[in-house]
This record gives C-alpha cells, sequence and structure tokens, in this order.
C-alpha cells in the first residue's frame, strides 16, 4: 500500500503550514524534524522532514547545480488567482515558464511545484 510522499526541507513545520493552507488540507502531526499534512483520501500522507545541509534545487534546471528530483502537480480552474493565492502565501514565481496553462512556482524551501489548468476538460 502506497502511504505517502516525503519531502525534506529546512523547516518542516513551516513547509507543511504553507502546503496545507495551499492545498486546504489539515496539518494532522507535528514532531521535531516532521510534520505530516493529509488530504481528504484516507491513508495517503504528505510528509515534511527535516534535512541538514539543504541546497534547494534550481529552476530551469543548469548543468552542475541541485536538479529537482521530483515536484508536485496541483489542477486548478483559475490559474492567475491560483498563482496570486500561492504567492500571499509564500511562494515565488520564477521568470521561466513552460506553458501558457501551467505555471511552476517555487514553495517557501525553493522546491519547485505546478499550478496547472486543464485547457482540455
Amino acid at each position: 500500500m502506497w502511504w505517502g510522499t516525503a519531502v525534506e526541507a529546512p523547516d518542516p513545520a513551516a513547509l507543511a503550514a504553507f502546503y496545507s493552507r495551499l492545498l486546504d488540507w489539515p496539518v494532522v502531526h507535528e514532531e521535531p524534524g516532521t510534520a505530516i499534512v493529509k488530504p481528504p483520501q484516507d491513508s495517503v500522507y504528505m510528509v515534511f522532514q527535516q534535512a541538514e545541509d539543504y541546497v534547494p534545487p534550481v529552476w530551469p534546471p543548469a548543468s552542475g547545480q541541485q536538479r529537482t528530483m521530483m515536484h508536485l502537480d496541483v489542477e486548478v480552474t483559475d490559474l492567475d488567482a491560483a498563482v496570486a493565492d500561492a504567492v500571499a502565501l509564500g511562494a515565488q514565481v520564477p521568470a521561466f515558464q513552460p506553458r501558457d496553462n501551467v505555471r511552476v512556482l517555487l514553495d517557501p524551501a525553493g522546491h519547485p511545484f505546478c499550478l496547472c489548468r486543464d485547457d482540455e476538460g
């Protein structure tokens, strides 16, 4: 059974709080070095874990720099409003954007994540 995803961060509680507000998922557990948010589905979690000497990835990828090893995709109906909400929570919008219906943002720890508008739905 798949349990969830673990994301390394220099401040797990702060990053969990960011995603909790962004996704409207509650923080269901916190202890030193770990925080967990839970989506509405049963038995699926996002864990944020303390990472010493954390180096954020760069976007867009650059040779010799820390690469993104994974990212989250969040489907939204109103891309501009979703970007504004994420920025208000502490996300940053990098200059390079690969597609018109996708916005790559950086969470407060520097992890890229995508807000995606489904133009075919």
